[in-house]
């Protein structure tokens, strides 16, 4: 079955979340006890805090890893220098003018000091940051990745989970990718493509076991935790979830969730395919993250399931959750998600569905066409904007594309704006967040929410000496999305560089196709 390599992966761009063709039709828990009453929660709809260029405020000293060697002489002519911007470091803190020095594959120094390298980035007015972090993307394919380079990612994630098996994924992709990457064992997929069920028959005991035993061998050759979609495939029980988070667990791994509903109304209910999830957290002891919050389990019920996440928190479950900063969400007709009562559940109908990667809007004379090719369509107005900003205001919420742009462009622009779109529109325009928590939401957070699954984290979504030599460099008073539902490769501008393990991938805002910099990231197993 590993030799399928390749032709799995891209067996997933086809069905990632329809009904496949085999089937019938920070980051840790609160400490404090139980929580206050929530605070007031700012809503913005204007924008009243344009940001050309804030002020730098120094912060301390320029940061330095626990265990990085001694800065180097004075005298010292680096790899690459970084000169004259306002560098950022949202672990410590850290916000001030400064130079930073990269050797090889790390930052080897940041400093008040000049410094001089055989290459040099002049950075005077604007912001130098760690590479951003996607943790809910997809396969780094040999299209979007470079789109995900474009939006100042670093590092992608598959945490949604990986159409493949982890020795063929991480060879498939090795010395191929601009961006590091790594992924989740998929639940979903695997529980059709390897056990061979159809998504809504639950499994036996026999088949329960084979799968706790598939899920390990994979986490043992490289994938982190485990992603769960039981939306997607409502023959998933209570019991087999925790049956396989088990495994997670028993790796130290994170458990990730789409949960099993998207419905306010009872008896489904938003409210009990969350505390399901939590649920698995309390039984296990071990870390749970929920996936893009605003389009699963939390639309038009935000406050309510953000103040249901804090009182897990506080009773001690490790649980985080992410969001994209789009007001719809986009998956495949074929899916479960668009089954009987989907216009009542979602609050929009037929006319608010557009095909992705086209202008063209449904109606219910080209539905049938469109279910039976299995489009992606994007929901018009099925997010309230509200509800993005409620929950990107929590300290535990960060940000996620839970997207990548394949060639056929049957996508959310969401795979190529998210992170452009966070600076731009929620600092910025809005003045939502501050920039350094604005990027602590794409960088440290989520770096901090894998580390203890995949090692190679720990020195990611950092600008310290002795961190990864992953950073972006953007002028704050343009960066901004650009990507459209129907033109979802529209690359994001405002970013200058980006550079990736030490070698510059964008410059001057143009992927540079010669540099492959990517490196995979492999979970630890327990005996390592």
């Amino acid at each position: 079955m590993l030799a399928l390599g390749f032709g799995v992966a891209q067996a997933g761009v086809v069905y990632r979340f329809a009904r496949p063709r085999w089937a019938s039709v920070a980051v840790g828990p609160s400490t404090t006890a139980a929580p206050s009453a929530p605070s007031a929660t700012r809503i913005v709809e204007s924008a009243p805090h344009p940001l050309a260029f804030e002020p730098s405020v120094r912060t301390g000293s320029p940061p330095v890893m626990d265990d990085a060697a001694p800065a180097p002489d004075s005298d010292h002519i680096f790899d690459l220098v970084i000169v004259g911007g306002r560098v950022i470091d949202p672990e410590s803190g850290f916000d001030g003018l400064a130079n930073v020095g990269i050797d090889g594959t790390v930052v080897t120094d940041v400093t008040a000091a000049a410094i001089e390298g055989r290459e040099t980035l002049d950075a005077s007015g604007q912001i130098v940051a760690p590479g951003f972090v996607d943790i809910l993307s997809y396969e780094p394919n040999e299209f979007g990745s470079w789109l995900k380079l474009a939006d100042g990612v670093t590092t992608n994630l598959a945490m949604h989970g990986v159409n493949n098996y982890a020795p063929a994924f991480f060879r498939r992709y090795e010395n191929r990718s601009p961006v590091h990457f790594g992924g989740a064992f998929h639940h979903h997929f695997m529980r059709g493509f390897d056990i061979g069920a159809d998504v809504g028959r639950e499994l036996t005991d026999l088949e329960l076991d084979q799968f706790a035993q598939l899920a390990a061998k994979n986490l043992a050759a490289g994938f982190a935790g485990i992603s769960f979609s039981p939306e997607y495939s409502p023959g998933t029980t209570l019991a087999e979830m925790k049956q396989l988070a088990q495994v997670a667990s028993d790796f130290g791994h994170v458990s990730f969730f789409h949960v099993r509903a998207n419905d306010p109304n009872e008896p489904i209910g938003s409210a009990k395919a969350i505390e399901e999830v939590l649920s698995i957290g309390r039984a296990l002891g071990r870390p749970i993250h929920i996936e893009h919050l605003t389009s699963t389990g939390g639309t038009f019920r935000m406050a309510e399931a953000l103040d249901q996440i804090d009182q897990a928190r506080a009773d001690g479950v490790d649980v985080t959750a992410c969001v994209y900063p789009y007001d719809f969400w986009a998956t495949f007709l074929g899916s479960e998600r668009f089954a009987d009562g989907w216009e009542e559940r979602y609050r929009i109908s037929i006319d608010d569905l557009q095909i992705a990667g086209t202008d063209i809007r449904l109606t219910r004379a080209t539905l049938n066409q469109a279910i039976g090719e299995n489009r992606l369509v994007a929901a018009i107005g099925s997010i309230p904007e509200d509800e993005i900003q409620m929950a990107l205001q929590r300290p535990w919420v960060m940000v996620a594309s839970d997207a990548i742009v394949t060639a056929g462009l049957n996508n959310h622009p969401r795979g190529a704006g998210t992170f452009a779109r966070t600076i731009g529109r929620y600092v910025r325009d809005l003045g939502l967040l501050d920039l350094r928590t604005g990027l602590a939401k794409i960088t440290i957070l989520p770096a901090k929410r894998v580390e203890q699954m995949i090692p190679a984290m720990a020195r990611k979504g950092r600008l310290q000496r002795g961190a990864d030599a992953d950073v972006v460099v953007f002028d704050p008073a343009v960066i901004a999305d650009r990507a459209t539902i129907a033109a979802p490769d529209r690359p994001s501008v405002g970013i200058s560089w980006v550079v990736v393990g030490g070698q510059i991938g964008l410059s001057g805002g143009q992927v540079q196709r010669s540099v492959l910099a990517g490196v995979p990231l492999v979970s630890q197993s327990p005996s390592s």
